[in-house]
C-alpha cells in the first residue's frame, strides 16, 4: 500500500511533464497567427509545424541511446531546458526566422521529452497498467493543447502594454509552467531499472524495425501524428474557407478538437481497464473514418463542428495503445523501441507539407484527403496488429 502511494506521488511531477509535452501542439494555432501576421501561403505557413516535427526523425533514436547512458529522468530534464529556451525566443520578436528557430528548438526538446518521458512512466509504475497510465498522461498533455488556442485568442484581442506580445503571450505563460515542471521533476527521486547487457548501437536500434510488430507500430504512429498535426493546422482553415469566419473565430476549431481529445484521454484511461486495447483501437479508428467523411462533405457549422469533435475523440487514444503495443513487443529494449516510436512523430512533418500543397491546389478538401490516407492505414493496422 505504501509503495503504491509513493508511486502516485512520483507520478505528479511526471504528469506535470506531460503537460509541458503538450506545448508542442501550440504550433498549429501559432502557425495560423504567424501566417496572418507575415502574409504567408498555406505551404509556407505549414513549414512552421513541419520544422517542429522534422527533428523527431533525427533525435529520437539517439535519445533512446542517450537514456541508456544518463538515465530517463536526466534526459527528461534536458528536454525541459531546451523547451524553455524555445519558448523564450518568440518573446524577442515576431518574424519568420525567429519562429523557425523557436519551433525547431521546441521540436528538439519535444523529441527528447517524448522519447524519455514514456519509459520514465514505466519506471514509476513498476508493472502497473502502462497503457492506462500513458493514456492519462495524454489527457494531461491534451489540457495544454486545449488551452493554447484560447490563450492565443485572448492575447490577440487584448491590449497588453506591459508585454506588447498579442497572441504571443502564449509563450511566456507556457515557459513559466515549463520552469515549474523542471524544478518539480528535479526534486523527485525516481528509481530506474539498470541497463542490462551491452547498450545498443544506433544501427542495432534501427534494426528493431525488422520486427514486424515494431514496424507496423512505427508507421501507425506516423499516421496518427500526421492526422493530429494536420487537424491542428487545417481545422481553422476549413471553417474560414467554407463558413467565412475570421481567424480569431475559426481558432475555436483547434480548441474544440483538443477539448474532445482531452475528454477522450480521460474516458479512455477508464475504458482501457474494462475492454481490450485492440477493441478500443478499432472503435477509435471507426470514429476517425466518420470524421474524415464529415470534414470532406460538410458545409454547415454543426456538421463541421461535429466532425471535429468525433475526430478529437477518435484520435485521443491510438498513440498510447500503439506505443504500449510496441514496448511489449521487445520488452528488453524499451529505450530503443521508445526512440523508434517517437521517431514516427516525423509524420507531423510529412503530412502538413503534403496537406499544404494539396490545399493550395484544390482547397482544404485536398488536405482532408491526405489525412484520410493515414486513417486507411490505421484501420489496416488495427485489424492486423492492434
Amino acid at each position: 500500500m505504501e509503495n503504491k502511494k509513493t508511486n502516485v506521488m512520483k507520478l505528479v511531477p511526471v504528469m506535470l511533464c506531460f503537460f509541458a509535452m503538450g506545448f508542442v501542439d501550440l504550433v498549429g494555432i501559432a502557425s495560423n497567427y504567424a501566417k496572418d501576421d507575415l502574409g504567408l501561403s498555406d505551404t509556407m505557413a505549414n513549414i512552421l509545424p513541419s520544422m517542429v516535427f522534422v527533428w523527431f526523425l533525427i533525435f529520437s533514436v539517439p535519445t533512446g541511446l542517450l537514456m541508456n547512458k544518463i538515465g530517463r529522468k536526466r534526459t527528461v530534464l534536458l528536454s525541459l531546458l531546451i523547451t524553455i529556451v524555445s519558448l523564450a525566443l518568440p518573446i524577442l520578436g515576431n518574424n519568420f526566422y525567429i519562429m523557425i528557430i523557436a519551433f525547431s528548438l521546441l521540436g528538439i526538446g519535444n523529441a527528447l521529452m517524448q522519447t524519455s518521458l514514456n519509459p520514465l512512466v514505466a519506471s514509476v509504475m513498476q508493472g502497473g497498467n502502462l497503457a492506462s497510465t500513458l493514456t492519462f498522461g495524454q489527457f494531461i498533455k491534451a489540457i495544454a493543447s486545449f488551452m493554447a488556442p484560447y490563450i492565443a485568442m485572448w492575447g490577440a484581442m487584448q491590449s497588453i502594454p506591459s508585454l506588447g506580445l498579442g497572441w504571443r503571450v502564449l509563450f511566456p505563460i507556457y515557459m513559466t509552467i515549463g520552469v515549474i515542471a523542471t524544478l518539480c521533476l528535479g526534486l523527485t527521486s525516481i528509481k530506474e531499472q539498470p541497463q542490462e547487457g551491452k547498450p545498443s548501437t544506433f544501427g542495432q536500434a534501427l534494426g528493431l524495425l525488422s520486427n514486424p510488430i515494431v514496424l507496423l507500430c512505427f508507421i501507425a504512429i506516423i499516421c496518427h501524428v500526421g492526422i493530429d498535426v494536420g487537424t491542428n493546422t487545417t481545422a481553422p482553415k476549413i471553417l474560414m474557407e467554407r463558413l467565412g469566419m475570421s481567424l480569431n473565430e475559426a481558432a475555436f476549431a483547434t480548441s474544440l478538437y483538443f477539448f474532445c481529445r482531452t475528454i477522450g484521454c480521460l474516458t479512455g484511461s477508464y475504458i482501457l481497464t474494462r475492454i481490450s486495447n485492440r477493441a478500443f483501437l478499432l472503435f477509435s479508428v471507426c470514429l476517425l473514418g466518420i470524421a474524415m467523411v464529415g470534414l470532406m462533405v460538410g458545409h454547415t457549422k454543426w456538421i463541421l463542428y461535429g466532425a471535429i469533435c468525433v475526430l478529437g475523440y477518435g484520435n485521443s487514444n491510438p498513440f498510447s495503445l500503439i506505443f504500449a503495443r510496441a514496448l511489449s513487443a521487445v520488452p528488453d529494449k524499451q529505450n530503443e523501441v521508445s526512440g523508434l516510436m517517437i521517431m514516427g512523430l516525423f509524420g507531423g512533418t510529412i503530412f502538413p507539407l503534403f496537406m499544404g500543397l494539396a490545399s493550395d491546389a484544390i482547397g482544404q478538401v485536398g488536405a482532408v484527403m491526405i489525412m484520410s490516407v493515414g486513417v486507411v492505414y490505421m484501420a489496416a493496422y488495427a485489424i492486423k496488429a492492434g
